[in-house]
This record gives C-alpha cells, sequence and structure tokens, in this order.
C-alpha cells in the first residue's frame, strides 16, 4: 500500500507553502475562542516548517458563512491566538486570493507566518472550483494538508489546490490520524474491544460492518442500542430508535455471530419519564432490565451494563471508542459514559478514541490526557473507518 509523504520527507527551506489547518474553533458572543484544541493540533507541523526557514501560509475555514464573507466567521482571533501558542507575530491578511494577498506572501521572511482570511467567505471553496483553487495556490509553491477534519470534503484548498502546486504533503497531525485510524485498526493487536455510541444505527452501520472484520469484541450503547433492542424482539417505550433499521441491525447481529465476534448489548438502562435536553434535565429515573415501558425513555446504560464493558475494556490491547453511552450532556444521564472513559484511559492496551462526542465526552470526563490518540475529525473519522478513501489524503503525494 502507497505511503502518504508527509513534510518529512521534504526541504521547505526558503519556500512559501501553502499549510491547510483545521482552525474551526468555537468562539463566544465576544468572538473569543472557547476550545483551543485544534490550534494546538497544528502547532507541530507549523513549528517544523519555521525551523525549516519556510515561508508559512496557513488556511482553514471557521464555521458555514455560505460563500459570503462575515464578521462573526474571521479567524483573526485564530491569529492572535497563534501567535501568542508560536510566540511570534502571526500575519493576517482580511481575503485569502487578491493582489492584497500576493502582496503580503512576497514579503515574508524565512520562518513568518500569515495566516489567510476564511476560505470559506468564497463560494469557489465548497464547490472545489477550479479557478479559485487556482488563485489560492498563486501565493505559494508548495502544499501542506493538515486538516484532517475537512480531508474527507473535495474542497478546492484540500483538493482542487493540489493541480497548481508541488510537493503536496500531509502534516504530522495528519500522518498520526493516519497511522492510529488506519494502521493500529486495520492491524490492531489483539484482543481488539471496540466502544460505539450515538444515535443512530445508520450513522454507524458501515463502521461496524468494517470493524466485524476486525474486532474481537463489540460494545453497544447510545441510542442506536435501542433499535439493536428492537431487533431482538423488545420494546423500546420513547426511546429514540430506528425502526426502519431493524433488518440492518439484524444483519449486523448475524454477521457478528457467524463471524464469532462478541457483540454485547446493554443488559440494563436508566429511562426517565421526562427530558428536557435545552434544560439538561430529566424528570423520575429508574434502572430496568429487558423491556422498557411506554411513557419512558433509554437516556443512558445501567449499572449491569456498564460493568459488563469495564471488563471487556480491561482486557483489551487495542481499544477504539466512537460514541457516547448515553446523554453525557445532562449529568443524571453521564455515569455510563464516564465510565467507559475511565475503563478506557486506565486500560493497558493503546486507546483511540475516534472524534466528534466521544473526544467532548472523555474530555469532559477528565481523562482526555490519558488515552492514547484522540481523533480531531468527526466526519472524516467515521468515513475513514468505513474504509473510504479521503480526497483530502489520496491528493497527496505517496511513495
Amino acid at each position: 500500500m502507497a505511503t502518504t509523504q508527509t513534510v518529512k520527507d521534504v526541504n521547505f527551506a526558503g519556500k512559501r507553502v501553502f499549510v491547510r489547518c483545521d482552525f474551526n474553533v468555537p468562539l463566544n458572543e465576544s468572538g473569543e475562542i472557547t476550545d483551543d484544541t485544534r490550534i494546538v493540533a497544528a502547532l507541530p507541523t507549523i513549528q517544523h516548517l519555521i525551523e525549516q526557514g519556510a515561508r508559512v501560509i496557513l488556511a482553514s475555514h471557521l464555521g458555514r458563512p455560505k460563500g459570503e464573507k462575515n464578521p462573526a466567521f474571521s479567524l483573526k482571533p485564530v491569529a492572535e491566538a497563534l501567535s501568542v501558542q508560536l510566540n511570534k507575530p502571526v500575519a493576517f491578511v482580511e481575503d485569502c486570493i487578491g493582489e492584497d494577498v500576493a502582496g503580503v506572501a512576497a514579503a515574508l521572511g524565512d520562518g513568518d507566518v500569515l495566516l489567510l482570511e476564511n476560505v470559506r467567505f468564497h463560494k469557489g471553496e465548497t464547490d472545489n472550483d477550479p479557478e479559485f483553487a487556482q488563485n489560492l495556490s498563486k501565493v505559494a509553491e508548495a502544499y501542506v494538508n493538515d486538516a484532517f477534519g475537512t480531508a474527507h470534503r473535495a474542497h478546492a484548498s484540500t483538493a482542487g489546490i493540489t493541480q497548481f502546486l508541488s510537493p503536496c504533503v500531509a502534516g504530522f497531525l495528519i500522518e498520526r490520524e493516519l497511522a492510529y485510524l488506519g494502521e493500529k485498526v486495520s492491524n490492531p493487536e489483539k484482543p481488539f474491544t471496540v466502544i460505539l455510541g450515538g444515535a443512530k444505527v445508520s450513522d454507524k452501520i458501515t463502521v461496524i460492518d468494517s470493524l466485524l472484520e476486525k474486532a474481537d469484541t463489540i460494545l453497544i450503547g447510545g441510542a442506536m442500542a435501542y433499535t439493536f433492542a428492537l431487533a431482538q424482539g423488545r420494546t423500546v417505550g420513547d426511546s429514540l430508535s430506528e425502526p426502519d433499521k431493524v433488518e440492518t441491525a439484524k444483519a449486523a447481529l448475524a454477521k457478528a455471530e457467524a463471524k464469532g465476534v462478541r457483540f454485547l448489548l446493554p443488559m440494563d438502562n436508566l429511562i426517565t419519564n421526562a427530558l428536557d435536553f435545552g434544560a439538561g434535565t430529566v424528570g423520575d429515573t429508574q434502572v430496568v432490565e429487558g423491556n422498557i415501558p411506554d411513557g419512558w425513555e433509554g437516556v443512558d446504560i445501567g449499572p449491569k451494563t456498564t460493568a459488563l464493558y469495564e471488563e471487556a475494556i480491561k482486557s483489551a490491547k487495542t481499544i477504539l471508542w466512537n460514541g457516547p453511552m448515553g446523554i453525557f450532556e445532562i449529568p443524571d444521564c453521564a455515569k455510563g459514559t464516564f465510565a467507559m472513559a475511565e475503563a478506557v484511559a486506565g486500560a493497558e492496551g493503546i486507546s483511540i478514541i475516534g472524534g466528534g462526542d466521544s473526544v467532548k465526552a472523555i474530555k469532559k470526563s477528565g481523562y482526555g490526557d490519558q488515552v492514547t490518540f484522540m481523533s480531531t475529525g468527526g466526519g472524516a473519522s467515521l468515513e475513514f473507518l468505513e474504509g473510504k478513501e479521503l480526497p483530502g489524503v489520496a491528493v497527496l503525494d505517496s511513495v
């Protein structure tokens, strides 16, 4: 299999390098960054290029401005945060193409850093418009993609631009994502335990199908467990479920049995008779085994399930976790998810957290710094785990 080339394979000294990062950070109403995880994740690649004497031109999207300039989605706060992290000035221009951009880029010295304005202020970005991609490329001589979170999108700054620049390589963040979500999941050290949660079977069924080829044990939680419960002939009350996906769930159970994969579903569930997600509250709660009565809905795995899952995690040499066990945003419904976080953090094996809500959950639990790897991609992680080719990776040079 071809290996994607990385920044380690090229000397960028004196070259203007276009670096696609993922600076899609959350901002509060005052325009202040509330979580700088994605900025910190980009630092190793940026620092490596600075040390090489490259002239670093950073680009990213932020939010969904729908092809129009919108100050609420400006990357200016990111430039300020970056200059603090790098301990050096980071220049900022209020566009990503055009004469002003070209002028500032041309004036960069070795080791200088420039951040361009949000690429999604132009409709050509998400359309992967060749003319826009070419205009982006005009300021640079080489390309680095380090934005794993958007690698599943064929946009102008993640795919189209590579037609006009060479070399085109991956940054350290994408290199790590490919190593952990790719190699360590494709050829896992066994036993390999997978924890899958989240709302919908339909979102994860291709992932389940792919992982059934490799896993020894799969632990199911979250609302998708209620669709599997329906597939086993149980009632789920008012729980979030997908009755139209029951046959899909049955097929997954049959494949697990045929492959000899332990496919564990919740033995007990925490249920409530009233849920207000917006207010973060639940009504009466109780733990039930088996059927969930009408007027009640499942919001977390129960204590017996938690103990069973903890045992399966403890003996694993490789653990992949994607999706919470319940509505972890509400404290009353977070016990199962947080118990999984503690078990994963305490396990001796390699632990890989597959992006999205799983990362939010493990950070909220306080165990985020005790796992081996946390993916920065939500949709990209899922598509990669499904075995799909990521457009933003496929276009990079390989050996």
